[in-house]
C-alpha cells in the first residue's frame, strides 16, 4: 500500500494489481488416493471420495477458463495416485522444461509421464542429477527462481535448474515437515510480492526473504494450517483453499482480488490449488 496526503489528512490507498493472462496444465483425479504416506498430511486409514476429488477439481479448473486462462490436461494414469497433483512433475520456463527427479519411488512414474506430454507439446525436457520435485519446491517470481530444500528438493539441484534454466535462483532451507514443499509455505502472487509464513522457513531463509521482499504478506498459523499459502494467482485474482479467510482478508487489503476453491478431499493427500496446476511459464 501507499500513503498520500489529500487535503492535508493522510490516505492509504490500495495498490492497483493487473492480471495476465496464464497457460496451466492439469491432471484429473480420476485415479486419486491414499494408499502410502509420503507427507505429513497422508492418512492411509482415512477413506478418499475420488468422485467428490473430481468435482472440486473440475470447479478449480472451470475458475481458471472463466478467468480466460489456457488450460492443457495431462492424461492420469492409473497406479500413479498423486498425479492429480501437476505441478510436482517440472518447472517449465519458455520451452525448457525441467522435468522432475522425485524423492519417493511411489512417485517416479509420474517424472516419465510429464516427459513424455511435455515432449509431444514441443518443450524441451532436461534433467537434474540430483532431486527436485518441480514447482513444488521451485516457484518463478519475475526473473528469479525461489527454491525450497530441506524435506524433498536436494540443494544441490539448485545450481543445475540455475545452469538449466538461466535464471538466478534463491535457495530456502524449509524446517517444518508439515510444509515439506515451498508451495506450501510460500505463495507468488505477483512479480514482486509474494506472502509466505515464517515458522516454516529456516533463520536464514527469513532474513533472505525478509530483504528481497520487504512489502510481503506474512501469514498466520490457522490460514497455513489450512495449506492456505497453496496459491495460484494472475497478478490480480488469487485462488486459494477456501479455508483460509484470514489470508483472504490480507490479500483483499493488499488489493488482490481472493476466490475460495474447497479442495478439502485432495488436502488429505497434502495437496491443494497449487499443487494441481503445473504453469507453463512464457
Amino acid at each position: 500500500m501507499t500513503i498520500s496526503d489529500v487535503g492535508g489528512a493522510p490516505a492509504v490507498t490500495t495498490p492497483r494489481r493487473a492480471a495476465r493472462l496464464r497457460r496451466y496444465a492439469m491432471t484429473a483425479p480420476t485415479f486419486f488416493a491414499v494408499e502410502y504416506a509420503i507427507n505429513p498430511w497422508m492418512d492411509t486409514s482415512v477413506p478418499v471420495d475420488t468422485a467428490l476429488a473430481t468435482r472440486q477439481w473440475e470447479i478449480l479448473l472451470s475458475t481458471y477458463r472463466d478467468l480466460g486462462h489456457a488450460v492443457e490436461l495431462i492424461e492420469p494414469i492409473a497406479g500413479l495416485p498423486d498425479m492429480v497433483y501437476a505441478a510436482n512433475g517440472a518447472l517449465v520456463v519458455g520451452d525448457r522444461a525441467v522435468v522432475a527427479r522425485f524423492a519417493f519411488p511411489q512417485r517416479a512414474g509420474e517424472a516419465v509421464a510429464h516427459a513424455e506430454w511435455l515432449t509431444r507439446r514441443g518443450f524441451e525436457p532436461a534433467f537434474t542429477r540430483h532431486t527436485n520435485e518441480g514447482q513444488g519446491d521451485l516457484l518463478v517470481v519475475g526473473s528469479i527462481i525461489l527454491a525450497g530444500y530441506g524435506f524433498r528438493t536436494d540443494r544441490r539441484a539448485h545450481d543445475e535448474v540455475a545452469h538449466l534454466t538461466g535464471l538466478p535462483v534463491v535457495s530456502l532451507e524449509l524446517v517444518d515437515p508439515r510444509f515439506y514443499h515451498l508451495d506450501t509455505a510460500l505463495a507468488v502472487l505477483d512479480d514482486s510480492t509474494v506472502a509466505y509464513y515464517p515458522p516454516a522457513f529456516s533463520p536464514q531463509a527469513r532474513a533472505r526473504l525478509r530483504s528481497t521482499f520487504p512489502d510481503a504478506i506474512e501469514v498466520g498459523s490457522a490460514d497455513a494450517y489450512a495449506l492456505g499459502l497453496n496459491v495460484v494467482s494472475d497478478g490480480r485474482h488469487v485462488l486459494l483453499p477456501a479455508a483460509a479467510t484470514g489470508f483472504a482478508d490480507q490479500l483483499s487489503q493488499a488489493g488482490f482480488e481472493p476466490i475460495g476453491i474447497d479442495l478439502s478431499e485432495l488436502l488429505k493427500g497434502g495437496g491443494s490449488v497449487k499443487c494441481c496446476t503445473l504453469e507453463l511459464y512464457s
